[in-house]
């Protein structure tokens, strides 16, 4: 039996339960994809274009994540 993975983040003052766990799993989830897809590419991308190749592996945790976990309060 296989469990998802959850994330909660405790101490927020964004609800009234000070705890979230929509959020942060929903953007965990979206970053797993992302990176799924993004990465090899960047991996290419790095043999050619250094900078480029690390913005492209860096997507998913520098902009995925933070704005799907942050878009929802709970």
């Amino acid at each position: 039996m296989h469990t998802a993975p959850v994330c909660i983040e405790c101490g927020t003052r964004s609800n009234p339960c000070r705890c979230r766990v929509v959020g942060p799993t929903l953007g965990f989830l979206a970053f797993a994809v992302s990176a799924v897809i993004e990465w090899p590419v960047g991996a290419v991308v790095y043999v050619f274009k250094h900078m480029k190749g690390r913005r492209i592996m860096a997507h998913p945790a520098t902009v995925v994540y933070p704005k799907v976990a942050n878009s929802i309060p709970i």
